[in-house]
């Protein structure tokens, strides 16, 4: 399968290029610079395209069965990242016909938001990151593709195990906890099987 990902110098798009390659999939890392994602990785295409940057977007999305986005808001950077990227994203995908879409989003937004105390607190100490991914859902759920959101608790640098649990209607706790391995691992899953269009779905241990 030919899949092409955004966010893959992230701390969870490493996990997730890694493990694509190693499945077996083309996989091309799309990057805003070209020294964002080292080449240690063999057997993956890198391509470097901005969002300011329609026509090179367009070529890099094009012939890709899925795209995939694990972009995140980085210290010192702009607040906005998940919005504008999805909305940059979305457009190229539909001057090039790609339709199938995955994007991690975050437990605590959209409709989780009030989904405890412990969430509604959360959202005041990072109300701008979280805004983001509100409105970055807002944008890939207008936008008529083949969408899937994947919304992690707290994220962890634990091992991959492959075991975890996800629904649309799943509770997390305020000890929800999932490695980025593990929502890699659930990210990659979704985009090969496609069982779950137009859903999100919260995964944690």
């Amino acid at each position: 399968m030919k899949l092409g990902i955004f966010g893959a110098s992230g701390a969870t798009g490493r996990h997730l290029v890694e493990q694509a390659v190693a499945a077996g999939h083309e996989v091309t890392a799309i990057v805003r610079t070209a020294d964002a994602l080292s080449s240690g990785v063999p057997n993956l295409k890198r391509v470097v395209a901005g969002f300011d940057q329609p026509d090179a977007l367009k070529q890099a999305v094009s012939g890709q069965d899925v795209i995939i986005s694990v972009l995140g808001v980085r210290k010192g950077g702009p607040t906005t990242v998940c919005t504008d990227g999805a909305t940059s994203i979305l457009n190229a995908m539909k001057a090039a016909n790609v339709r199938r879409f995955v994007a991690l989003s975050a437990y605590g937004a959209t409709e989780t938001k009030d989904a405890s105390l412990f969430i509604k607190f959360v959202r005041t100490v990072i109300a701008d990151k979280m805004r983001d991914k509100d409105q970055m859902e807002a944008v890939i759920r207008r936008s008529g593709v083949d969408w899937t959101l994947v919304r992690p608790p707290a994220l962890t640098n634990g091992r991959r195990t492959g075991e975890y649990r996800f629904g649309a209607d799943l509770k997390v706790g305020a000890l929800g906890r999932i490695s980025r391995a593990d929502v890699a691992d659930f990210i990659l899953r979704q985009a090969i099987s496609g069982v779950f269009i137009g859903k999100a779905l919260t995964v944690s241990m």
